[in-house]
């Protein structure tokens, strides 16, 4: 299994370990997917990360936009996580918006962070026990934010590399919306796909809500072994991460995530 993943018995095993925090997202777009009987469970302790209204930059334009230095800091604060935390978030819908809350910590410096790899869905169908959700409160954390700009490309990143030619980017919407042949999902984004860019579906690294094994993630990203530079796009920046935390654990290469992604510069 990748080094950026906890089992389900792992986790289960090491709930009581000190400095441990447990964080689950999900994204309101995607809940109707997610069983009923899942919306109000959650494993015990965890606390809800909410990406889209907490972890996102609110006065952007763009939907899922990375969140500035102090912002992070201050919410992860709220959420009682401290600098020496061990963090492990899952998703209600196995293997979806988790990868993205692993990347905003990496890229904000801090390395001690896992996925649950299956996320509730996987958590559940192992037997182990949930509790009703509740809003809670937590003791104020003292978790430090220090920004690494070099996870991260912005638009004009995109258009520079369309020039010198120095990083292959790497979309991992469906081959059809990266074909412009299925409409985008936002409502006038027009389709197609940024110049020069390759596809690589994310759901082509998943089976049944988890990642495939080491071996199989392999095979898909042994295409692109011998990059120097690969950045990830996606439609807002979310499932490109899923892509970039199989990628790290094998790859030499730089990477990157184009944070606005097609929603950006499609509308561009």
């Amino acid at each position: 299994m990748l080094k950026s993943l906890v089992s389900t018995q792992w986790l289960s095993e090491h709930l009581e370990d000190e400095n441990l925090i447990i964080l689950y997202t999900t994204l309101v777009a995607k809940k109707e997917t997610i069983p009923a009987e899942f919306e109000n469970l959650k494993i015990r302790n965890a606390r809800f990360f909410d990406l889209k209204e907490k972890f996102s930059d609110q006065d952007s334009d763009l939907p899922n936009t990375f969140p500035s230095e102090f912002q992070f800091q201050e919410e992860c604060r709220k959420l009682g996580i401290n600098k020496n935390s061990k963090i492990v978030v899952y998703d209600l819908l196995g293997i979806y918006s988790s990868p993205r809350v692993w990347f905003l910590f990496k890229s904000m410096g801090h390395e001690n962070v896992f996925v649950l790899n299956g996320g509730l869905q996987e958590w559940i169908n192992s037997g182990f026990p949930t509790v009703n959700n509740r809003e809670e409160q937590f003791e104020l954390g003292n978790f430090e934010a220090i920004f690494q700009p070099q996870f991260l490309i912005d638009y004009q990143g995109i258009q520079k590399n369309l020039e010198t030619n120095t990083a292959l980017v790497v979309d991992a919407r469906s081959e059809l919306r990266f074909l412009g042949k299925a409409p985008e999902p936002r409502e006038g984004l027009r389709s197609g796909n940024i110049p020069n860019s390759c596809n690589l579906h994310y759901e082509s690294l998943l089976e049944n809500g988890k990642y495939k094994s080491v071996e199989e993630l392999k095979k898909r990203l042994i295409l692109f072994e011998n990059e120097n530079s690969i950045i990830f796009s996606c439609g807002s920046g979310i499932t490109a991460c899923i892509l970039f935390l199989a990628a790290s654990e094998f790859m030499q290469a730089k990477l990157s995530v184009y944070d606005g992604s097609w929603t950006e510069w499609g509308s561009r």
